[in-house]
C-alpha cells in the first residue's frame, strides 16, 4: 500500500517536468534556430516476491517471477534538432541554414554554435550576431568586412571608412561574401562563413541566447563550407523558425495534466485505505 503511495510521488514529480519541457517549447515557439525538448520515462527497479523457476524436467512446468514496480523515473530530456521553416525576410544578412550545420560564434574566449542566424555588422565592420558576438570563417577568425576590403583592395581602409569601398554586397549559398566596390567592380573577398557539424547534434549543451557548447558526448565540430560534407546550404533573407509544433505540444500538454491528475488519485485512494485500517481499532 505504502508501495503505491511512493509510485505517484514518482509520477507527480515527473509529469511536473515533462510539464516544464512542454512550457518552455511553447514560450519558445516564435524564437529563431530553437530546438524543442521532449522528455521521455522508464520503470524504477521492481521489488521480487519470488524468483522465477526452471521446469524440473518432469511433470512440474517452470514458474515465473512475481514483482511489484516501485514508480517511474525520468529516461531523457531530448533536444530534436529536426529542421524548422525558413521565413523570408529579405535582409541580406539573415541567414537561414537548409541542412545540417551550426554558425560559428565567438566571444573571443570561447566557440559557440547557433541555428540562429539573425546577424548585423557592427560600427567597425565585424560580422556579429545579437549578442555581440562574432560570426566565425573556415579559418576560425572572425570575419572583418574592412580587413577583407583592406586585404582585396591594398587600400588604406580602417574602421572608420570601410562602409565607403562598399555599394553593396550579397551572401551565397556556399557562405562566400560576395562585396561589389563603389566602382561597380566585384570585390574577390575568398572569404566564406563556417559551418560546424557534430556526429550527435542532440549531445550539444543549450547555453541560453540561442546558443549551444561541445559536450562530452557531442563529438567535436567538422569544420566546413555550406553545401559540402554534408553540411547544408545557406539561404539568405530568410531565418530558421522554431520546430515546435503548437498541436504537438497541447496534446502533450492534456497527456501530461491527466497523468499528474491520475497519479494524485493513486496517493488519494492509498491514503482512504490507510484511514479505514487506522479505524480498525476503535
Amino acid at each position: 500500500m505504502l508501495r503505491s503511495m511512493y509510485s505517484g510521488i514518482s509520477g507527480m514529480r515527473n509529469m511536473q517536468t515533462k510539464l516544464d519541457v512542454i512550457g518552455n517549447n511553447i514560450a519558445n515557439v516564435n524564437t529563431f534556430g530553437f530546438k524543442k525538448g521532449r522528455t521521455t520515462f522508464q520503470d524504477l527497479v521492481s521489488q521480487q516476491l519470488a524468483g522465477a523457476t526452471a521446469p524440473d524436467g518432469n511433470n512440474r512446468g517452470g514458474v515465473n517471477a512475481r514483482q511489484v514496480g516501485l514508480g517511474m523515473q525520468l529516461a531523457s530530456i531530448d533536444t530534436l534538432h529536426t529542421q524548422g521553416s525558413l521565413q523570408n525576410t529579405n535582409r541580406e544578412l539573415d541567414l537561414g541554414i537548409s541542412g545540417d550545420g551550426y554558425f560559428m560564434v565567438s566571444d573571443g574566449t570561447t566557440t559557440y554554435y547557433t541555428r540562429a542566424g539573425n546577424f548585423y555588422l557592427d560600427s567597425e565592420g565585424n560580422l556579429v550576431n545579437s549578442n555581440g558576438m562574432r560570426v566565425l570563417d573556415m579559418d576560425g577568425e572572425p570575419i572583418v568586412f574592412h580587413e577583407i576590403l583592406d586585404d582585396e583592395l591594398s587600400g588604406n581602409i580602417d574602421e572608420e571608412n570601410w562602409i565607403d569601398y562598399i555599394e553593396s554586397f550579397s551572401i551565397g549559398a556556399d557562405g562566400s561574401i560576395n562585396i561589389i566596390d563603389n566602382e561597380g567592380e566585384l570585390v574577390d573577398t575568398n572569404v566564406q562563413i563556417a559551418l560546424a557539424k557534430f556526429s550527435n547534434p542532440e549531445g550539444l549543451q543549450k547555453a541560453g541566447n540561442n546558443l549551444y557548447t561541445v559536450s562530452a558526448n557531442s563529438g567535436i565540430p567538422s569544420i566546413t563550407a555550406p553545401g559540402e560534407n554534408g553540411a547544408g546550404e545557406l539561404v539568405a533573407g530568410t531565418l530558421e523558425m522554431s520546430n515546435v509544433d503548437l498541436s504537438e505540444e497541447f496534446t502533450e500538454m492534456i497527456v501530461a495534466q491527466r497523468g499528474f491528475q491520475a497519479n494524485t488519485r493513486i496517493i488519494t485512494t492509498s491514503d482512504e485505505i490507510l484511514q479505514e485500517l487506522v479505524n480498525l481499532k476503535r
